[in-house]
C-alpha cells in the first residue's frame, strides 16, 4: 500500500505540475500514510523509503545528485542532442516564441490565445484599402498584363510609385506610410485577387526587400538616404539570396566578397570586391538598388584575425560598374519582374554593407529576423486571396451553371468539391490573421512563419484544384474571360519560393520548432556546449529534472486524456466548443511527448529522418490552424452563421492531426518504442475523429453558394468589379440575376418537364442561344407575366454568357504570338529602369 500510494501521489503531482518542495512534503506524508496502513511492515517501510529517497533526490538539489547523476547524464545527453551548425545556432537565436510555444508545452494556456490583441486595421489603413488599392485594382487587366504587355502598364507603375505602395511598412518619418503588418497583408491579398503579377510587385519591396533590412539594421545615414527613396519609388529594390548551386542555403552560398581597398567616388576606401551569380530574383530586371547576401572573406586580415567572416548583406547600386541585370525569367505565365543578376569583382565601400562595417558577418541573423516577417505576410496573403477568389467565383458559377434543369451546386459530387474550397479558405484566413496579430504585437514568429507559408500555399493548391474541377472546361480555356487561369498557374510559384514546401515541411517546421519552442532544450544545448564542465553540469542539473518532469507529465496527460477522450481537460466555456478544446489539449500533450521522445532517441539524426520530421510538422500545422480558427471565431463574437465552418475546420484539423500522429508512431525509427507510444497516445485506438460528415459538408458547401452574410464573410477582402464585361464581374452579374429570377426559371423548368414534345411545339429543339423564343413561349403560355419577361430574358442571356469561353481564329493566334515575340525582344533589350 505504501508503494502504491507513493506512486499515485508522484503521478498526481507530476500531472498537476506541483513544485519540488511541496511535492517532497506530499510524498513524505503519502509514504508515512501508506506504511501506517500496512501496520508499519518492514518491507513496506523499506520500499516506501527507497522511492521517497529517489523522489527527494530529484526534487531537492544537492552535490550528491550533481556528482552521481547529473554529471554522467550530461555526458550521455551531449551524445544525444542534435549538433547545430553555425547557421542553425543563429536561427535558434533569431525570432521569438509566442502561441507556438504553448502548443509545444503540452498544456496550452487558452487564455493566452483568446486574450491576445487581434489583428485589426486603423481607419487610415482601411481608407487606403477602400481608396488607392481599389483604384489600383480597377486599373489592372490581367489578360493584357500577361498576354499583351508582359509587364504592368506604365500608368500602373506610376500609380504604385506615387501612391506609396513600395513604402507600406516604412515609417512615416522616413517617407513611408507606416502601416501595420495586418494592413500589409490585407493590401497584398486584395491585389492578388485581381492580378498575381501586381500583387508580387507590391509585396516584395515591403517584405524581404532591402527596406525591411534597412529599417531594422541600417545606419542612420543609410536610413536617411535610402528609405525615403524606396518609399517614393525613386529606387526600386530587389534582394538576391538564391544561387544556382546553393538554393537558399546560406551555409552553401558561393557568392563572395573579399575585404580590400579600392576606389569609390574618387577616393581610396576600405570595402569589398564582390562576385555573385543569383537567379529567381523578383524585381531584379528593373531594380535600381540590389540587395545581396554574400559570404565575406578577409585574407589580408584588414578587419581582424578571421579569414572567413560569414554571411553579409550589402547594397549595390545598379549603375555600379560590373553589375549585370535586365534579362527576365517568366514564372508560370505570370509576368512580375523576375530574373538573374550577376557581377564579377565589383567593388563597393563598407558604407554599402547594411548596418555598416560592424554588421559584416551578421547577415544570416538579419535575414532570419526579416524572413520571419515577410514569410508571414506575402505568400500566406497570396494563398488566402486565391481561396477567397475561388469561393466567390466558383460558388457563383456552381449556382448559375445548370445541367438537367438543375443548378450543379445541388449535385453531391460538386458539393464535395465546394466543401473544402469554403472550409480551407476560412482556415487560411484565420491563420493569416492570427499570425499578423502576432507581428503587430512585436513578435517575430520564426516557426509560425514557416508553418503559415507552407500550409497556406499548400491549401491554395487544394482550393484552386477543386475550383478547376467545378468550373471544368470554363476554367481550362485561356482568354480574357477566364477568371481562374492565373491563380491556377501561380500555384507552383507559391509552393516553390521563399523556401520550397518540401524543404519547409521536412526540415524547418519541426526541426527548428522542436528546439526553438521547447521549454528546456535550448538551455540544455547551451549547457552541453559549455567548456567549463563544472558550470555545465550545474546548469544542466538545474534544467534536466524539470525537463524530466515535463516529459512525464505530458505522457500522463496524453494517456489519461486519451482514456477519458479529453473529459478531464479544463476548457473555456465560450462558443460551446469544449469537445474540441479537450481534443486539442490531449493532442498537444501527445505532440509534446512525441517531441521529447524524438529528440531523446533520434537526436542529431533528425535531419536525416525527414519523413518523421514532416509528419510531426503536419501535427503542428493542424494544432496551429485549429487554434487559429477558434481565435478568429472568438474575435468575431461567435456568430452562429459561422458555426458550420468552424466545426468543419476543427473536425478536419483533428482528423488530419490524428492521422499524422498515428503515421509518425507506426513508422517511428526506434521500433521498440512504437507500441509504448501507441499505448500512451492512443490507449483506445486511433478512432473517433472521423472528420466532417456529409451533412455538415453539404451545409459548408452551401455557404459559398447561397447569397448570405457568411458568404460575404468568407470572401471578405476580394476585389469585386460588378461590370458584366469583367471576368469575375460576368459571373457575379449572372449570379445576381439568377437569384432574382429563381422563381421564374423554376416555373419555366417545371413547365418544360411536365409537357411532352408535341405540346412544346418544337421548343425542345431550341439551341441555348435562342432565349427570346423560349421567353416568348413562356409568356404566351402564361408561365411568366409580361412584366417578368424582360428580366427573365436578361437572366437567361447572362447565364448563357457566363459559360461561354474565348476562341481565337488562326490568324488571331499568329498575330498574338508575333506580338508576344516582339514584346519579348523589347523587354530583353530595354529593361525598365
Amino acid at each position: 500500500m505504501s508503494v502504491l500510494l507513493l506512486i499515485l501521489s508522484a503521478l498526481a503531482l507530476i500531472y498537476f505540475s506541483v513544485g519540488g518542495k511541496t511535492a517532497a512534503i506530499v510524498m513524505s506524508v503519502a509514504t508515512l500514510a501508506g506504511v501506517a496502513q500496512d501496520d508499519w511492515h518492514l518491507l513496506s517501510f523499506l520500499s516506501g523509503g527507497i522511492l521517497l529517497a529517489l523522489a527527494l533526490l530529484v526534487t531537492l538539489p544537492g552535490d550528491l545528485r550533481l556528482d552521481k547523476f547529473s554529471r554522467p547524464l550530461l555526458g550521455w545527453v551531449r551524445r544525444r542532442l542534435p549538433r547545430l551548425s553555425d547557421t542553425e545556432q543563429e536561427a535558434l537565436r533569431s525570432g521569438s516564441v509566442d502561441w507556438d510555444g504553448e502548443l509545444f508545452s503540452g498544456k496550452p494556456a487558452w487564455n493566452k490565445l483568446l486574450d491576445a490583441p487581434p489583428a485589426h486595421l486603423t481607419s487610415e489603413e482601411q481608407a487606403f484599402l477602400d481608396g488607392p488599392v481599389e483604384e489600383l485594382c480597377h486599373m489592372l487587366d490581367d489578360w493584357q498584363i500577361t498576354h499583351e504587355h508582359y509587364d504592368l502598364p506604365d500608368k500602373v507603375w506610376k500609380f504604385i510609385r506615387n501612391q506609396g505602395f513600395f513604402g507600406l511598412v516604412i515609417p512615416k518619418e522616413n517617407g513611408g506610410l507606416g502601416f501595420s503588418n495586418t494592413a500589409h497583408s490585407e493590401i497584398v491579398m486584395k491585389i492578388s485577387t485581381r492580378s498575381v503579377s501586381a500583387a508580387v510587385t507590391v509585396m516584395v519591396p515591403n517584405s524581404l526587400g532591402p527596406g525591411e533590412l534597412l529599417m531594422h539594421y541600417g545606419t542612420d545615414g543609410q536610413k536617411q538616404h535610402y528609405l525615403p527613396r524606396l518609399a517614393s519609388g525613386t529606387e526600386i529594390p530587389c534582394f538576391a539570396l538564391t544561387s544556382p548551386v546553393a538554393g537558399s542555403d546560406a551555409g552553401a552560398i558561393p557568392d563572395k566578397g573579399i575585404v580590400c581597398k579600392g576606389e569609390w567616388n574618387g577616393k581610396e576606401v576600405l570595402g569589398l570586391k564582390i562576385t555573385w551569380n543569383k537567379r529567381y530574383i523578383t524585381l531584379a530586371p528593373v531594380a535600381t538598388l540590389i540587395g545581396l547576401a554574400i559570404k565575406v572573406y578577409d585574407p589580408e586580415h584588414l578587419l581582424g584575425e578571421q579569414d572567413e567572416i560569414g554571411v553579409t548583406c550589402v547594397l549595390v547600386p545598379r549603375e555600379t560598374e560590373g553589375v549585370n541585370t535586365g534579362a527576365r525569367h517568366l514564372p508560370m505565365n505570370t509576368v512580375f519582374m523576375n530574373g538573374p543578376t550577376w557581377g564579377t569583382d565589383v567593388f563597393i565601400p563598407m558604407e554599402q554593407v547594411i548596418g555598416g562595417q560592424e554588421m559584416v558577418g551578421k547577415g544570416w541573423t538579419m535575414l532570419l529576423e526579416c524572413l520571419s516577417i515577410g514569410r508571414s505576410i506575402s505568400l500566406p496573403a497570396l494563398g488566402t486571396g486565391a481561396g477567397k477568389l475561388a469561393c466567390l467565383a466558383t460558388g457563383s458559377y456552381a449556382y448559375t451553371r445548370e445541367q438537367f434543369g438543375r443548378s450543379i451546386s445541388q449535385f453531391e459530387g460538386v458539393q464535395e468539391a465546394l466543401e473544402p474550397i469554403a472550409g480551407y479558405t476560412y482556415m487560411m484566413d484565420a491563420a493569416r490573421l492570427l499570425t499578423a496579430g502576432m507581428l503587430d504585437r512585436g513578435v517575430r514568429p520564426s516557426v509560425p512563419s514557416a508553418v503559415l507559408k507552407y500550409r497556406n500555399t499548400d491549401l491554395m493548391r487544394e482550393v484552386i484544384n477543386h475550383a478547376m474541377d467545378v468550373v471544368a472546361g470554363r476554367g481550362v480555356i485561356t482568354g480574357p474571360r477566364n477568371f481562374l487561369a492565373r491563380a491556377y498557374q501561380a500555384v507552383p510559384i507559391g509552393i516553390t519560393v521563399e523556401g520550397a514546401n518540401i524543404l519547409t515541411r521536412s526540415l524547418m517546421v519541426f526541426g527548428q520548432g522542436a528546439i526553438r519552442c521547447h521549454p528546456f532544450i535550448v538551455e540544455e544545448i547551451e549547457a552541453a556546449g559549455m567548456d567549463d564542465n563544472d558550470k555545465a553540469a550545474r546548469k544542466f542539473d538545474g534544467i534536466f529534472y524539470r525537463h524530466l518532469a515535463h516529459t512525464t507529465r505530458n505522457a500522463l496527460r496524453a494517456f489519461v486524456l486519451g482514456l477519458s477522450k479529453g473529459w478531464l481537460e479544463s476548457t473555456p466555456r465560450q462558443g460551446d466548443i469544449q469537445k474540441y478544446y479537450r481534443q486539442l489539449g490531449r493532442f498537444s500533450a501527445a505532440f509534446a511527448l512525441m517531441t521529447d521522445v524524438t529528440l531523446l532517441t533520434v537526436g542529431g539524426g533528425l535531419k536525416a529522418r525527414q519523413r518523421l520530421s514532416g509528419r510531426m510538422a503536419d501535427c503542428l500545422v493542424q494544432l496551429y490552424y485549429a487554434t487559429a480558427v477558434i481565435k478568429q471565431w472568438h474575435e468575431e463574437g461567435y456568430p452562429e452563421d459561422q458555426r458550420d465552418l468552424v466545426e468543419w475546420c476543427l473536425q478536419t484539423c483533428l482528423h488530419d492531426l490524428q492521422s499524422a500522429m498515428r503515421d509518425a508512431i507506426i513508422n517511428f525509427p526506434v521500433a521498440g518504442l512504437r507500441w509504448p507510444l501507441r499505448l500512451l497516445i492512443f490507449p483506445l485506438g486511433a478512432t473517433g475523429l472521423n472528420g466532417p460528415d456529409d451533412r455538415l459538408g453539404t451545409r459548408v458547401a452551401a455557404t459559398i453558394v447561397r447569397d448570405t452574410a457568411v458568404r460575404q464573410r468568407i470572401s471578405r477582402g476580394t476585389f469585386v468589379n460588378p461590370d458584366p464585361n469583367d471576368p469575375l464581374g460576368r459571373v457575379l452579374n449572372a449570379y445576381k440575376l439568377a437569384n432574382e429570377t429563381e422563381g421564374m426559371r423554376q416555373r419555366l423548368h417545371d413547365a418544360i418537364r411536365s409537357r411532352n414534345e408535341d405540346e412544346l411545339d418544337g421548343l425542345a429543339l431550341l439551341m441555348g442561344h435562342q432565349r427570346k423564343e423560349l421567353v416568348d413561349w413562356a409568356c404566351a403560355q402564361g408561365i411568366v407575366t409580361a412584366d417578368e419577361c424582360p428580366k427573365l430574358e436578361e437572366a437567361l442571356t447572362a447565364l448563357y454568357d457566363v459559360i461561354r469561353v474565348d476562341a481565337f481564329d488562326a490568324e488571331g493566334l499568329k498575330a498574338l504570338a508575333k506580338d508576344a515575340q516582339g514584346k519579348r525582344k523589347v523587354v530583353e533589350r530595354s529593361p525598365r529602369s
